[in-house]
């Protein structure tokens, strides 16, 4: 599970260390990391990545072109129910989408509840924050691709 902003969207005058452009999408400026993106293109190998941002289907309207990320992934659709007693607004469609299976989500935003629900899931589950200024970094590519290696062994 892939997030968009603070991870590929880099804030907080990330751009001033990172490689990647700024991109005006849907009239918003978003400095794009390029390092993420290669990252992420390292991690398809082990992987298989879902976007769970808000951006929905637009991750893949604007990154792969942008990017060079791959085309058609799957993203999730979100509800926004204000008032909602939701610990986090992405943990139900993530449920949702993974089931059982083992997975791996990335976000800048992982909170407690979402370490809680990841505690409870039956399936074997990686949560890997991000920092917003930085994005996807070497070093969390490594934990990630360690973490698959490690359930395929």
């Amino acid at each position: 599970m892939v997030d968009v902003d603070g991870v590929i969207s880099l804030f907080a005058g990330g751009w001033e260390t990172a490689e990647g452009s700024f991109h005006s999408i849907e009239g918003i400026p978003h400095f794009l990391s390029a390092t993420a993106a290669s990252h992420l293109l390292g991690l398809a190998e082990d992987f298989e990545l879902v976007w769970a941002s808000g951006w929905e289907e637009r991750a893949d309207e604007h990154l792969p072109h942008l990017l060079g990320l791959p085309a058609g992934l799957p993203f999730l659709r979100f509800e926004r129910a204000v008032g909602r007693a939701n610990a986090h607004w992405k943990l139900e469609a993530i449920d949702a989408f993974a089931a059982g299976r083992p997975l791996a989500w990335l976000d800048d935003c992982i909170d407690d509840a979402c370490r809680a629900w990841a505690d409870a899931r039956g399936a074997p589950t990686l949560l890997v924050r991000t920092r917003p200024e930085r994005g996807l970094t070497a070093a969390e590519a490594r934990l990630l691709r360690s973490w698959a290696r490690s359930l395929a062994a």
